[in-house]
């Protein structure tokens, strides 16, 4: 279904504001919605939760249902916000949900969508949020009956979503955003790797910075072994690294994305407050959700290195080129933290750039075998 007609379908029932997290499932409707060619309200906040409590405030507001889009990981997110006030029993607030389904039964996906495709339909039955499927073979017959049903369920002020399978939308909108940022994320990568020695640990998020992260210790190290991968849960590589350098006296480097960062900040000052003298924090940023289609962050733009710095951290500083990061690699490598390194990167990624070969299990023992084993 080519998404203009998709998007027509959806203002049909009423709906011109639009709240969400960017996914690669539909990036045809997020092409679209970061585009200037058409009047509706469009924003991307901090998580999915978040796009939620902005979808209650439009409706407060005017009267009309909003539409929250998300990756079917974001669910998670959104429970609270949607069983605690949004649902008919609470505030009696209609949402329209666009959800794209990564990890769909019987298609080939990633591990970290596997569990969460084998359910996802199961989860909004639980939370009776009615729901229909979008394919690449349903017909605009049969998506407009669906839009019919979310209608109904709209104007009886219920919740319902369009569940969004890889390929069902279409479009020949291409997302055309860039940052000022000129430092490779991959070359910013390599150089941690390169500065840190053969005992510290190393927490890498999700997407393709854990991609980055997989293929550089293996050129650079000669494996990986050192690296947790955080392939899932976007947004918790920070807190898992705590709970690293809390547990043991190794160094930890975590690396995290803006947009990670971004969806649970609240990290930044839980950190600081901890006051872990062996953390080191790397948020490489390139203002945008990169692994997911490139759509920019709803703060694009934020230094994050100071609202680090306001929230504690004891040494806090910002690059933008290679000969600054490997200068402050060198004095953070003497330092105590918490530390935190925001690193300016540019966007894009190498079209060869691999995925694990293990999968999460084999990562999760061979890192606690290299770094832990008694």
């Amino acid at each position: 279904m080519r998404v203009e007609k998709f998007i027509k379908e959806i203002e049909a029932i009423g709906i011109k504001t639009f709240a969400g997290v960017p996914d690669s499932a539909l990036q045809p409707l997020c092409n679209y919605l970061n585009g200037d060619a058409h009047a509706l309200n469009h924003y991307v906040p901090a998580n999915e939760g978040a796009a939620v409590g902005l979808a209650i405030g439009s409706y407060l507001s005017t009267g009309r249902a909003a539409c929250v889009y998300m990756q079917n990981s974001g669910i998670g997110n959104a429970v609270n916000p949607l069983t605690s006030l949004a649902h008919k029993e609470v505030y009696d607030i209609p949402i329209l949900f666009v959800i794209g389904w990564r990890g769909e039964p019987e298609k080939k996906d990633e591990p970290q969508h596997r569990f969460m495709g084998k359910i996802t339909r199961e989860i909004l039955d639980v939370m009776q949020v009615e729901n229909g499927v979008l394919t690449a073979e349903t017909t605009e017959e049969e998506a407009h009956c669906i839009f019919q049903t979310a209608e109904k369920a709209l104007k009886d002020n219920r919740q319902f979503a369009i569940v969004v399978t890889k390929d069902a939308l279409k479009t020949e909108m291409k997302n055309v955003y860039h940052n000022m940022y000129e430092m490779n994320r991959e070359d910013a990568i390599a150089e941690i790797i390169k500065s840190i020695s053969e005992t510290d640990v190393l927490v890498s998020t999700t997407g393709k910075i854990s991609r980055e992260v997989y293929e550089q210790c293996d050129k650079i190290k000669g494996h990986h072994k050192q690296a947790f991968l955080t392939v899932g849960g976007m947004g918790h590589a920070g807190m898992i690294a705590l709970g690293i350098s809390k547990e043991s006296n190794k160094r930890v480097y975590c690396l995290e994305g803006d947009g990670a960062i971004l969806m649970h900040m609240g990290e930044l000052a839980f950190v600081a407050k901890e006051s872990p003298k062996n953390y080191i924090h790397i948020c490489l940023n390139n203002d945008s959700h990169e692994s997911v289609g490139g759509m920019p962050t709803g703060a694009s733009g934020t230094d994050f290195y100071k609202i680090a710095k306001e929230c504690g951290y004891c040494y806090s500083k910002c690059v933008n080129n290679m000969q600054a990061l490997k200068e402050e690699l060198r004095i953070i490598n003497t330092m105590e933290g918490p530390i935190f390194l925001e690193v300016k990167v540019a966007l894009g990624a190498r079209s060869d750039l691999g995925r694990p070969k293990e999968n999460a299990v084999e990562n999760k023992n061979n890192f606690t075998n290299y770094h832990f084993k008694k």
